[in-house]
């Protein structure tokens, strides 16, 4: 499409902003066109890898377009400089009209099921390339050992750095030993297409409907992994989360959901590992640059909530409380400088 302003000069305008919603891997841009505001989805540089990922994205959403009509419109794709332009989408971030601690939308639940059962219609022939070495198809100990391996990876690759920050929070010498022997237990389901970063900060509500953003971690795998990083992250109140659970059970086809009320919780804990393990050092960089008071309180109550979730799975006894997760983050923090 003629785009006015052009992509590059849109490009060149939102790195010299200064303003943007970034997450860990891309910062969104709004910028205005003749034709109505879009995003310029700009990658941040030196970012630290902490997820598995298989496709661009770009490709994922061109890919589910036919099946799913709430993913944003790519509107251009330039590899030198890398960026891209979705198109703006109308609404609220989830987040800001429904933090946590907040009743989200009734609609919510049944745009998430509808979403899920969407996905699941995507055929792989649809979708970009399979990597040579992906878990065959119903593989899923495969695939969670793949899942476990990068979530070690990262383990390894910041042990040593954070590792007086580690100890302090109670992470193990081996945080994923709980998780691993369990991989062996889970039942064959048939591989869909996944999206594995459905939380309040990706969804955009907007008169009763529900759009997806945000698709850099997109998989082919084991559906019932995308319902639990959903419920994993979204930390919703326990008859929301039932109500999700329970549409998913009822609307996904019976071949992925075979044996999902007993390998779900495999799942989650995996999740609060991983999130334990890349948010300590996500959040203590995040914590010394925030911009007030109010903002290191939630990201400290947030840490705080992950790392006693993950203490749970590894039997560490006894929850932190956020002033002394505040105080281990300073102390840890000088020692360091």
């Amino acid at each position: 499409m003629i785009m006015t302003p052009d992509p590059l000069t849109l490009y060149r305008t939102a790195r010299e902003s200064g303003i943007s919603a970034s997450g860990f891997y891309n910062d969104n841009v709004r910028s205005e066109t003749d034709d109505g505001p879009v995003i310029v989805r700009i990658p941040i540089h030196g970012a630290d890898g902490m997820d598995l990922r298989m496709w661009p994205e770009q490709e994922v959403i061109r890919a589910v377009a036919p099946w799913v009509s709430v993913a944003p419109d790519v509107l251009h794709v330039s590899h030198h400089p890398a960026f891209q332009i979705h198109r703006f989408i109308t609404g609220d971030v989830l987040d800001a009209v429904a933090p946590r601690g907040e009743p989200v939308p009734a609609h919510l639940a049944g745009d998430v099921v509808r979403f899920f059962r969407d996905m699941s219609r995507v055929p792989v022939e649809a979708l970009p390339a399979l990597p040579a070495d992906w878990p065959k198809d119903g593989d899923t100990a495969g695939f969670g050992a793949l899942l476990s391996a990068v979530t070690d990876d990262v383990w390894r690759r910041f042990r040593e750095p954070y590792a007086s920050l580690y100890a302090a929070l109670g992470v193990p010498a081996d945080p994923l030993d709980r998780v691993e022997a369990d991989w062996a237990t889970m039942t064959g389901r048939p591989f869909r297409a996944l999206h594995c970063d459905i939380h309040r900060k990706n969804l955009i509500v907007a008169a009763g409907r529900t759009y997806f953003l945000d698709w850099e971690l997109a998989l082919w795998g084991d559906p019932l992994y995308d319902l639990a990083v959903h419920l994993h992250k979204m930390d919703y109140f326990p008859d929301e989360a039932e109500a999700v659970r329970g549409g998913w059970i009822a609307a996904m086809p019976a071949d992925t959901r075979a044996q999902a009320l007993a390998d779900l919780p495999v799942y989650i804990r995996h999740e609060r590992v991983k999130s334990a393990l890349v948010d300590t050092v996500r959040y203590s960089k995040l914590i010394p640059t925030a911009v007030d008071a109010l903002v290191e309180r939630r990201l400290v109550a947030s840490l705080t909530t992950k790392i006693n979730r993950a203490r749970a799975v590894w039997g560490v006894g006894g929850l932190l409380e956020g002033a002394e997760v505040r105080r281990i983050l300073g102390t840890c923090r000088s020692a360091a400088n």
